[in-house]
């Protein structure tokens, strides 16, 4: 079962896990009552929740089937990379924690994992991350912040060149630059990054 309050998102999550193989989806969901609705009827093995949703976030999701069908197994996709929500998520059940800059062969992939019995995160894993989890931007240029912040406000790289007024080509490298500095190798990672750091109070 899915559950994201965007529907191109839950169809394109949910063609993807109708083709592979031993995979269906039972059930999709916008909300959070419609999700536990639906879960109720249809008693699916995996569910994937999105954390933000109109009416509530995953979490409430997750604690309140833990209560009612603790046979489900929970999977967050989402696009906060924050330890807050991670751990969160994984105090209240959740079985795996995905980013959606992930592969579509990697979700079906963790779907099967988490339906196997698979955990694919632990106490210690979250405990590690926190330990490591130095601020990743430290050795950015000024320039290289910029560009970072207008990657987050969804801009095209011709777009930043035009607003810092440099070339395509400047920006092009800045974001090679800030990738590497940054342990990324997406722009849509950076994006996602940015995203998450703009939601560190996540549930607002």
């Amino acid at each position: 079962m899915i559950v994201d309050d965007h529907e191109i998102v839950r169809r394109g999550i949910a063609e993807i896990v109708d083709r592979a193989d031993g995979l269906e989806v039972v059930a999709e969901a916008g909300t959070v009552a419609d999700a536990l609705r639906r879960a109720d009827l249809v008693r699916p093995d995996v569910i994937l929740v999105d954390l933000q949703l109109p009416d509530g976030t995953g979490i409430d999701i997750m604690e309140k089937l833990g209560q009612s069908l603790p046979e489900v197994l929970p999977i967050v996709l989402t696009s906060f990379d924050d330890d807050g929500a991670l751990a969160e998520s994984l105090e209240k059940g959740a079985r795996a924690y995905v980013l959606k800059t992930v592969r579509g062969a990697e979700i079906t992939d963790v779907i099967k994992a988490v339906a196997a019995g698979r955990v694919l995160l632990d106490e210690r894993t979250v405990t590690r991350r926190r330990a490591d989890h130095d601020d990743p931007t430290a050795d950015l240029t000024p320039s290289e912040r910029k560009v970072l912040d207008l990657i987050g406000d969804g801009l095209s790289n011709r777009e930043i060149g035009e607003k810092l007024g440099v070339a395509e080509k400047t920006v092009k490298n800045h974001i090679t630059s800030l990738l590497s500095k940054m342990g990324l190798q997406r722009r849509t990672q950076v994006a996602a990054w940015v995203a998450g750091q703009r939601a560190a109070a996540w549930r607002n």
